[in-house]
């Protein structure tokens, strides 16, 4: 497996890298956020874009990308517009998202844009396309806020996923009991030994899902997301906190 190299990140090498989400609605929040980001041990950021108030305003939006741009440095930046049907803060129609990921890509300001992977073939391959075509890494994601796939649906949404030409394979999913968190831990151990030629990322959610965001050295998931201040996500764990646990894991193996 190759990893996937971010500015001076290596993704899929060695410890799994922390990428923290900003949920600010406003450009002051976003970039109060940001600031105080960098001072952590965050490898990557990402802008929950999704949260912004102005974010259908694209010049405020590329207005607040250059800010963000600045304020982070070499610290790898990813643009997620999360959808509402997948656990975002707000709907979109189809086209509006396939334009707004191909106006970011465009701007030569983020590293990396997320796109939900099964928004549609077409519209995904138009996202990946013009994403690499700006020399921007993809994250093809999925995730399920109701419950845990079974192991196999896991796996083929996976591989569906690196088909497709995600540069990083993305599912986050919501366990109902503890055993689900057990199932996704399988199916990342499989798609590691098994399927995978680039790097990936799993989860499992809220507080029986914490361990996945912590043993992804362990499994074979390559990115785990922590909190500075507001989570974007169930489960998720303070960055400091987690840089500290991941380091630990990472001095027994």
């Amino acid at each position: 497996m190759e990893p996937v190299k971010v500015r001076n990140v290596m993704i899929g090498e060695g410890i799994p890298k922390i990428c923290v989400p900003i949920v600010g609605t406003t450009g002051e929040e976003i970039l109060d956020a940001a600031e105080d980001i960098a001072g952590t041990a965050a490898d990557i950021v990402e802008w929950r874009a999704d949260w912004y108030e102005d974010i259908f305003r694209f010049d405020r939006t590329k207005e607040t990308l250059a800010y963000l741009r600045s304020v982070l440095g070499d610290i790898p930046l990813l643009f997620t517009f999360r959808t509402a049907g997948e656990g975002g803060a707000r709907a979109v129609e189809k086209d509006e998202y396939v334009e707004l990921n191909r106006k970011i890509c465009g701007t030569g300001m983020a590293d990396l844009v997320d796109v939900e992977a099964f928004t549609g073939d077409e519209a995904v391959a138009d996202v990946i396309r013009t994403a690499h075509e700006n020399g921007v890494r993809v994250i093809g994601s999925n995730h399920d806020f109701q419950k845990t796939p079974g192991k196999d649906e896991i796996l083929s949404r996976l591989r569906r996923i690196q088909e497709m030409g995600a540069d990083i394979p993305k599912i986050a999913v919501m366990p109902r009991s503890k055993k689900d968190v057990l199932i996704l831990l399988e199916a990342t151990e499989e798609m590691y030994r098994e399927y995978a030629d680039r790097p990936f990322i799993t989860m499992s959610m809220a507080g029986d899902g914490v361990v996945s965001r912590i043993c992804g050295e362990v499994f074979g998931s390559a990115v785990t997301f922590g909190a500075y201040g507001k989570a974007s996500a169930p489960g998720q764990l303070e960055v400091e906190q987690l840089s500290q646990i991941l380091g630990i894991l990472h001095e027994g193996m």
